[in-house]
């Protein structure tokens, strides 16, 4: 399910740049939970998953038509954490420098 939202959000924000005049290439989500990304990479469906049919359709659509493309990666080097999680202060610094979030100081 967190996966379908954060697609709508990509297409979304791949839509708003369109409109201003701002190409995107293929948006990569990178997710922790190797279930639900074989959910929503392969199009073979298993009886257990009827409950997220549709958004697992969305997810897949996304997919074929190049608009995102997903990735996994290891919970522990997952730098989305730095935004759910308290951290300590060497990881939020590894993660912060990861996403691009330098502190930027005008007077050095």
């Amino acid at each position: 399910m967190a996966l379908s939202n954060t697609s709508q959000q990509a297409v979304w924000i791949k839509s708003l740049f369109l409109e201003l005049g701002i190409m995107l290439k293929v948006i990569p989500i990178c997710g922790d939970n190797q279930g639900s990304i074989f959910i929503g990479s392969n199009t073979v469906q298993e009886h257990c998953t009827k409950h997220i049919d549709i958004c697992y359709h969305y997810v897949h659509e996304c997919i074929k038509e190049k608009k995102t493309n997903l990735f996994f990666i290891e919970g522990a080097k997952n730098p989305a954490d730095m935004f759910t999680k308290n951290l300590g202060h060497v990881k939020f610094l590894e993660f912060r420098k990861q996403l691009g979030l330098e502190f930027y100081s005008p007077t050095k």
